[in-house]
């Protein structure tokens, strides 16, 4: 365990789901939102509305099969996500790792390519690295859609927060509903499970 939730009162969610992103409308759309993008339709699918609260982030309680999910958009900006992600933590009454999923874009993998991970390096990413620093662990799950390297000399930073062309966003828009499905798939059948099913994939 590697920190303590307050107490809480009620029962604690089985899961806590933070879709990496920066708010605002400038970056609505770009590579570096497709975590947002993912929170945004697991609400949608089973009746959520993200409000924003105390904890800075645009947040709602849902069931997914009789699980009680909170999925969350941290607006602190995606660079410290962890601010928000042990505020939540805390309020909900989670202490396992394992209980939190970080969904966010990974540019080692191919576009539109969606893999779990549980733990392990950071790759360079801020937002995770913010994760570990707040929750004193990197033990936490992953969900990771692939937005390929930048092409040629471009900076990695303008590659993330550019929004990709019409073709990439068309598998983008497949890859986010699959991160969604990603999700569903560890709280029904438990991380290994989801690993199997979407790791394997080309």
């Amino acid at each position: 365990m590697a920190f303590r939730s307050t107490p809480r009162q009620g029962t604690p969610a089985d899961l806590l789901v933070l879709g990496l992103g920066n708010p605002g409308a400038e970056y609505e759309g770009s590579r570096h939102n497709l975590g947002a993008e993912v929170v945004a339709v697991l609400a949608a699918r089973h009746g959520g509305r993200l409000k924003v609260g105390k904890e800075r982030a645009a947040s709602a309680e849902i069931r997914i099969g009789g699980q009680r999910v909170v999925v969350a958009f941290p607006q602190t900006y995606y660079n410290e996500s962890g601010t928000a992600a042990l505020a939540l933590a805390r309020r909900h009454g989670i202490e396992d790792l394992t209980r939190i999923v970080a969904v966010h874009d990974e540019m080692d993998l191919p576009v539109g390519t969606v893999k779990v991970k549980v733990g392990g390096g950071l790759a360079g990413n801020n937002g995770l690295k913010s994760l570990k620093a707040h929750l004193k662990d990197e033990g936490f799950l992953r969900v990771r859609i692939g937005i390929g390297k930048p092409p040629g000399r471009q900076d990695g930073v303008d590659h993330v927060l550019r929004r990709p062309g019409k073709a990439e966003r068309t598998e983008l828009d497949i890859a986010v509903q699959e991160a969604a499905d990603a999700v569903e798939c560890i709280l029904a059948e438990g991380v290994d499970a989801a690993m199997t099913r979407f790791n394997q994939r080309a």
